[in-house]
């Protein structure tokens, strides 16, 4: 998702958001340390839309 509607989404929905996001990290972290896995480049995808979403939270925490 791009960051314009990321910030579109409630402080509720970017706490699961993230939460999916980890889960889906780890997962991908255990097929990679087995060899299983294919593509490589959603764990850089992933890691950074978890940076994104803690930026907007800390944002709101601010602002």
């Amino acid at each position: 998702m791009k960051t314009n509607e990321l910030r579109k989404l409630t402080t509720e929905e970017i706490n699961k958001k993230i939460n999916e996001n980890k889960e889906e990290l780890f997962n991908l972290r255990m097929k990679q340390a087995t060899g299983s896995l294919e593509n490589t480049g959603r764990i850089h995808v992933l890691r950074k839309e978890v940076a994104r979403l803690k930026t907007i939270l800390n944002e709101r925490k601010q602002g």
